[in-house]
């Protein structure tokens, strides 16, 4: 693991220095990351025309632009990069609440075999009372399950952008979890409505 961190550091320097390759290996060790990530915040439910892929591109762009500046300050680069997508992903989010358009490439010709508004206003509700059940959680927990479960991370890249240990984050999830089944099953009626 150290091998690769140290590999990671000196690919770092190189870029943080101008070297274009090493700007390219760069972008392409922390693209997939990120596109996780965006793509476990933004949900079914975001009604943007910005997908995950577009706002991943727009965290690479802010990298890029921000990496002459960058200074190591004891917080991993990991930690930095995710800093920049949670920005953009906030951004994201409120530019489609702005926007009150549902754009569509071509009218349909045929009805749409697509879930009708009752199935979307379920989901919806299920997606509702999700991030409720989340709420119940302290911040630090849901955003390791954001993190481990969404974006599909390692527990030892999740502590790194977390700045914390691979121990820390595998206990903080397993208590996350242990809570969420505990609040589960006291409550019959919210796992059936989840169902």
């Amino acid at each position: 693991m150290d091998q690769i961190e140290d590999d990671f550091d000196a690919v770092l320097d190189r870029a943080i220095g101008g070297d274009t390759g090493a700007l390219g290996e760069l972008l392409a060790r922390i693209h997939p990351m990120v596109v996780r990530y965006c793509r476990s915040r933004l949900s079914d439910g975001h009604r943007s025309l910005s997908t995950a892929d577009d706002v991943a591109q727009e965290v690479c762009m802010a990298v890029l632009t921000a990496l002459p500046k960058y200074r190591r300050e004891g917080r991993p680069f990991l930690a930095f990069v995710y800093g920049i997508a949670g920005n953009k992903v906030v951004d994201a989010h409120r530019s489609a609440s702005r926007s009150r358009s549902h754009p569509v490439a071509e009218v349909p010709d045929v009805v749409s075999e697509d879930a009708d508004p009752e199935e979307l206003a379920m989901k919806g509700a299920v997606t509702t009372r999700m991030l409720q059940l989340l709420d119940q959680l302290p911040s630090n927990q849901r955003e390791i399950l954001s993190l481990r479960i969404g974006a599909g991370l390692t527990a030892e890249e999740t502590a790194e952008a977390l700045s914390t240990t691979p121990g820390a984050v595998r206990v903080a999830q397993h208590r996350a979890l242990a809570k969420l089944r505990s609040i589960l099953e006291a409550d019959a009626g919210l796992t059936q409505e989840l169902l």
